[in-house]
């Protein structure tokens, strides 16, 4: 392994820039410190970071562009909760806020199931009303209704939730919901995982300890978890390898992620925005630094998706040039983004998806959400 790379400075020369690549694809590891400048570089130098990402993908992952068949069911937008960033949560009098009964769940789940879908994906707000077997509910709903679908549901602010509610253990929270048929839990609610950024965007959820230690707690009782970064709001690059870091802690200890899934911050119809907290989301660029500046950075995360709802098309298909592997899911239905200002997030068909992968000289691939082939592309 190379120690050439130890400090990297706040700004990347050309000089310097080449070194840290190639000290990269001899086997160096990032520090927080590089991985922040490389998050800052621009002109020509932002194809280098991308094409040094793309050939890292390559080793890592190979050619392949993949996708999982889901459908998202988000039960009810009624939230406890005001988070700056989010467009989408209700207050229980809003006329638009909604709460699907058991029943609506199962006609739900039984639909994408119909639908030929590997995976259901459900996060929802808050409910006032929600505790641990409110959740426990929502997972057995959609297990009866879509027998053999995996089940990919909340995160840890839903488990401290409801676990909350209920008076228990986080711990015995996840355990009891891998009895009712969790089979992954989502890894969002991590936004930045720096204290002083959720203050501002979202002080009603789970601290970055919680967060973690939740995290930890279902990767030890075999529930493995995706993990997320939300960025261009207001935190700084310093922040971005923070959060980068402690991911990359994680799956040194634990190996529970299966995937990083780089989050851009649609800002329209957001709080946060709108009262002049955040800028208007990220740039082109960043997006592309993101998406491979992960890629460089979590070494031992052999995937990153690339998030078609949140990039659009166009970007999420550059964005497969510069480390990026995987494009999520078909989704259905899809509220959340919708929520704070995204279109065109409703469902995006695997034909599409060929040929965005077949484009630029990559085919595309069926996963299920663990990333084992369904038997079928």
């Amino acid at each position: 392994m190379s120690t050439g790379s130890t400090v990297a400075p706040a700004f990347l020369t050309g000089r310097t820039l080449h070194v840290l690549l190639g000290d990269i694809r001899g086997g160096h590891r990032l520090t927080p410190d590089e991985a922040a400048a490389l998050l800052k570089v621009r002109g020509r130098d932002v194809w280098r970071v991308a094409n040094a990402a793309d050939e890292q993908r390559e080793r890592v992952v190979g050619d392949a562009v993949t996708y999982v068949r889901n459908q998202n069911i988000n039960v009810t937008n009624i939230c406890i909760n005001s988070c700056g960033f989010c467009g989408f949560s209700r207050k229980p009098k809003d006329k638009d806020a909604y709460h699907f009964p058991a029943e609506v769940v199962r006609e739900k789940a039984a639909l994408a199931r119909s639908r030929g879908v590997t995976e259901i994906c459900t996060v929802s707000g808050l409910h006032p009303d929600f505790d641990a077997g409110s959740y426990l509910e929502i997972i057995s709903c959609i297990r009866e209704g879509a027998p053999g679908v995996h089940i990919h549901a909340s995160n840890p602010m839903e488990v401290a939730y409801g676990a909350g509610k209920s008076g228990i253990p986080t711990i015995e929270m996840l355990g009891l919901m891998k009895e009712a048929g969790l089979g992954s839990l989502c890894g969002t609610a991590a936004e930045i995982l720096v204290d002083g950024v959720r203050e501002v965007i979202c002080p009603g959820k789970v601290s970055t300890k919680d967060w973690v230690r939740i995290i930890r707690e279902a990767h030890s009782l075999g529930i493995r978890s995706t993990a997320t970064i939300m960025y261009g709001h207001c935190e700084t690059v310093e922040d971005q390898a923070r959060h980068l870091a402690l991911i990359r802690d994680i799956q040194d200890e634990t190996g529970g992620f299966t995937e990083f899934v780089p989050l851009s911050f649609i800002h329209r119809e957001t709080p946060l925005f709108r009262k002049g907290l955040a800028r208007a989301g990220a740039t082109g660029r960043e997006d592309l630094l993101m998406t491979a500046v992960s890629r460089l950075f979590l070494d031992n995360i052999p995937h990153i998706q690339v998030s078609w709802v949140k990039l659009g098309l166009k970007m999420a298909q550059i964005c497969l040039l510069a480390g990026g592997d995987d494009l999520g899911g078909t989704m259905f239905e899809e509220s959340i983004s919708k929520g704070a200002g995204a279109v065109d997030t409703d469902y995006l068909d695997p034909e599409e998806m060929r040929r965005m992968a077949g484009d630029i000289g990559r085919t595309l691939k069926q996963r299920t959400t663990l990333y084992t082939d369904p038997g079928h592309t």
